[in-house]
């Protein structure tokens, strides 16, 4: 038999929320809402970032070679997500709390930078949008999916994921090596990428830009390598 592919890559059922969708997101806030105020809950706040920021700007991990768990293939590039109808799929199977609480952070038209990861050149690819807020991952339920959780039940489900749709490929790809040059400058002389959470939170698959550092990876795309 062929090998599973995994979740991430299904196409997004609609970029609009029906009512029932509309039902079933409020309850989420109105959850979240009741476990922020009861800190320490299946581990959340021990990967929860210190202190509140207003993010507007999203970096996006995923692995473009295959890579297989349980027989599953997690491989997904931004030429996948293209493929997909209407170039729109559904960001699951994101398994770390504070990923989790940055993409319930994200809003409908944001952008984020689509990086390939755990590949021969890691780097960012593309930019892709937003274009529905984060709902509830239905592969913690599915014991053929890479990333069940059997610890997560649907009363009480600890994963959500969000429906992005392709944007544009960046003019030229910005290579990990080139974002570290520009750090280290930056951290060592002042500069917008001087705390990029690429480096400072590397581990997370999901992370935040500000503006100004969203602004500057941006305008690499214009320049000569370094």
């Amino acid at each position: 038999m062929p090998p599973k592919k995994r979740a991430r890559g299904r196409p997004a059922k609609s970029a609009e929320a029906t009512p029932d969708q509309v039902t079933e997101e409020t309850e989420i806030r109105r959850k979240k809402t009741q476990k922020s105020k009861s800190a320490g809950k299946e581990g959340a706040d021990r990967d929860a970032p210190v202190g509140k920021a207003a993010y507007c700007h999203w970096l996006m991990k995923s692995e473009p070679e295959s890579r297989f768990e349980n027989g599953v293939d997690v491989k997904f590039g931004i030429e996948d997500l293209k493929a997909l109808p209407n170039q729109t799929g559904c960001w699951d199977g994101v398994r770390n709390y504070q990923a989790r609480n940055f993409m319930r952070d994200m809003k409908v038209q944001q952008l984020a930078f689509f990086y390939h990861s755990n590949c021969k050149e890691p780097g960012i690819a593309g930019l892709m949008k937003i274009i529905k807020e984060a709902y509830v991952d239905h592969t913690q339920f599915d014991r053929s999916d890479a990333h069940y959780d059997a610890s997560s039940k649907p009363e009480n489900p600890k994963w959500y994921m969000v429906d992005v749709r392709f944007e544009r490929m960046t003019k030229r790809f910005l290579p990990l090596a080139e974002l570290k040059k520009y750090h280290l400058q930056h951290k060592a002389e002042g500069g917008a990428l001087g705390s990029l959470a690429l480096f400072t939170r590397a581990r997370l698959s999901v992370q935040p830009l500000s503006a100004e550092e969203f602004d500057f990876v941006l305008s690499l795309e214009d320049r000569d390598p370094i």
